[in-house]
C-alpha cells in the first residue's frame, strides 16, 4: 500500500480573544459551577462573533493548499468535518467550501456525527481513497468549529473556543507526518448523552446539556479507558511498538483534569503542546487534533513516533500512529 503523508497543518482563528474569567455567562452560574469553569486550565478562547464558520474553514483551507504547493483545481478530494451546528438545514457546507475554493474536480463529502472523533473518521476515509483509488493522490481535510449557542461553558467538561484547521493528506508527496496506522470505534449507547434541543426553541435560547453527568464522569470514563487501552495495544503491537517507544502522545483538549486522568490511566505523559493549546484556545472539537499535531511537530525529530488519541462523548474513540518525517520528505512504506 502507498505510504500516506499528512501535513503541514494550517489554522485560522478569529482575531477576538476573550479571557475565560470575563465570559459573561460565568456570572449566571452557581458558585460551584463557576469555580469549576475557572479550574479547567483554559485561560482564553477565540470568539468568532459575526464571522461565519465557513469563513474560518475557507481561510485554513486556502493556506493549507498554498503551503502544500497545490491549486484547488488539482485536489482529488475535499472532506469537510461538520461544525457543531450547521448554518442551514438541508444546505451543504461541504459543497459551499468546494465552490469558494474552486475545487471543481474534487470528490466532496461532509464528515460528522462522531463529535471530536469526526476528524479521525475523515482520516479513515482519506486513507481509504488514497489507497483504494489510483487516481486519488491528494485529499484536503478541513475542520471548523464555532460555539453553537451563546454559552461556551460545556458542563461538566470544558469551555468552547472558535477556530478552524486544514491539512493535506497525500500519497507520494512530502508532509510533516506519515500516517502509519489508524483505528476508529464507536458505541451507540451514548449517542445523545450531550445534545442541544433546537426544535421549537429560539436560537438565543439553545443550550448544550448533558443528559446524565454521572454517566459521563464515571461510566463513560471507565469505558473510554478500556477502549483506548485496547486500541493502543492493537495498533502498537501491529507495528512492533510499545507505548514507551512514543516520542509524543497527543489528545484533544478538554481540561487540565482530563489530561491528568489520561496520564494516570495510560501511564504516559501527554505532550505539553496540548496544555498550551488548551490554555490559549479552549476546546475546538475536531480542530484540536490538527492544532496539537502542528505544534508538536516543531519539537519532534524525524523518525519519532507520535500517538494521537481522540475520544468523544457520543461515544467514539480513535488511535492514530504517526511518524515524524523530515520536512518535505515522505520516506518509508506504510503499514
Amino acid at each position: 500500500m502507498p505510504a500516506i503523508s499528512l501535513g503541514p497543518v494550517s489554522t485560522a482563528f478569529p482575531e477576538s480573544t476573550v479571557a475565560v474569567a470575563d465570559l459573561a455567562e460565568l456570572s449566571e452560574l452557581p458558585p460551584a459551577r463557576r469555580a469549576h469553569a475557572l479550574s479547567l486550565g483554559i485561560t482564553t478562547v477565540r470568539c468568532a462573533e459575526d464571522a461565519a464558520e465557513h469563513d474560518l474553514a475557507a481561510g485554513a483551507a486556502r493556506e493549507a493548499l498554498e503551503r502544500a504547493g497545490l491549486a484547488a483545481r488539482e485536489l482529488d478530494a475535499l472532506l469537510v468535518v461538520g461544525g457543531r451546528a450547521p448554518r442551514y438545514l438541508l444546505a451543504s457546507e461541504a459543497t459551499r467550501l468546494q465552490q469558494r475554493l474552486g475545487a471543481d474536480r474534487a470528490f466532496v463529502a461532509g464528515i460528522g456525527e462522531l463529535g471530536c472523533v469526526s476528524i479521525s473518521a475523515a482520516f479513515t476515509l482519506a486513507a481509504a481513497l488514497l489507497r483504494g483509488d489510483t487516481r486519488c493522490r491528494t485529499v484536503l481535510v478541513v475542520a471548523a468549529a464555532t460555539a453553537p449557542t451563546r454559552f461556551r461553558y460545556r458542563a461538566p467538561m470544558t469551555i468552547l473556543g472558535d477556530g478552524a484547521a486544514a491539512v493535506v493528506l497525500s500519497a507520494g508527496r512530502g508532509g510533516r507526518y506519515q500516517l502509519v496506522d489508524h483505528e476508529v470505534r464507536s458505541d451507540g449507547r451514548y449517542a445523545d448523552l450531550f445534545r442541544i434541543d433546537y426544535r421549537d426553541v429560539r436560537s438565543d435560547q439553545w443550550r448544550e446539556t448533558c443528559a446524565d453527568e454521572a454517566t459521563y464522569s464515571f461510566r463513560l470514563a471507565v469505558e473510554s479507558r478500556k477502549r483506548l487501552a485496547a486500541m493502543n495495544d492493537d495498533v502498537l503491537s501491529r507495528n512492533g511498538l510499545r507505548l514507551v517507544d512514543m516520542g509524543s502522545v497527543l489528545m484533544q483538549n478538554l481540561s487540565a483534569g482530563a489530561f491528568a486522568f489520561w496520564e494516570e490511566a495510560l501511564g504516559v505523559g501527554i505532550d505539553p503542546a496540548c496544555q498550551r493549546n488548551l490554555a490559549g484556545f479552549g476546546h475546538l472539537g475536531s480542530v484540536d487534533m490538527l492544532v496539537n499535531l502542528d505544534l508538536a511537530a516543531r519539537t519532534r525529530a524525524p523518525g519519532d513516533h507520535v500517538l494521537l488519541l481522540n475520544s468523544s462523548p457520543v461515544a467514539a474513540w480513535s488511535t492514530s500512529l504517526l511518524r515524524r518525517l523530515p520536512d518535505g520528505d515522505l520516506g518509508g512504506a506504510s503499514s
